[in-house]
């Protein structure tokens, strides 16, 4: 019931939907910048959940580092791949780079970190300009331990992807 309310708000109401979320975003990031990580979760938690992608990432990197919630690489994997799929580049880059070099979760697979951070330097913007720089050395790091069988598995999934809404 309150899904189909909230439906009808943002169908009805788009321009103040769109207001509320910018809004929420940045209080959200306001807080995190305080350390305020209760507040954070509360604002991003329920956009996550509705399929924002930036709050997807950003909850995501809370369960990474352990801010304001148990760490759970687990948790931070699975944020990190729904926006990385909706083609979020932050997302593609740190997801791309848990199955390159992260910690165990997901299990390591250079061809699909390839693939991820090559999707996310295509999709970085200026303002991004530092992240899509290391993430242009990370492949770096990973096309030197794959195969060219891998690499051109890679850029098979490169040239085939396509988002998910």
């Amino acid at each position: 019931m309150l899904a189909v309310a909230a439906t009808v708000v943002i169908a009805v109401f788009p321009h103040a939907y769109a207001q509320s979320l910018e809004e929420n975003m940045r209080r959200a990031a306001g807080a995190y910048e305080q350390k305020d990580f209760t507040l954070a979760i509360s604002l991003w938690k329920p956009l996550a959940e509705q399929g924002n992608a930036e709050a997807q990432t950003l909850l995501g990197a809370m369960y990474w580092q352990g801010e304001g919630v148990p760490r759970d690489h687990k948790e931070a994997s699975r944020l990190y791949l729904l926006a990385a799929e909706q083609g979020y580049a932050r997302a593609q880059y740190d997801i791309g780079f848990m199955y390159g070099f992260g910690e165990g979760i997901p299990p390591q697979d250079n061809v699909r970190a390839y693939t991820w951070i090559s999707l996310a330097i295509e999709r970085f913007t200026v303002k991004n300009e530092d992240r899509r720089e290391q993430a242009i050395k990370d492949r770096a790091t990973l096309a030197s331990r794959m195969s060219k069988e891998q690499l051109a598995e890679a850029e098979t999934a490169i040239k085939s992807w396509k988002p998910k809404q």
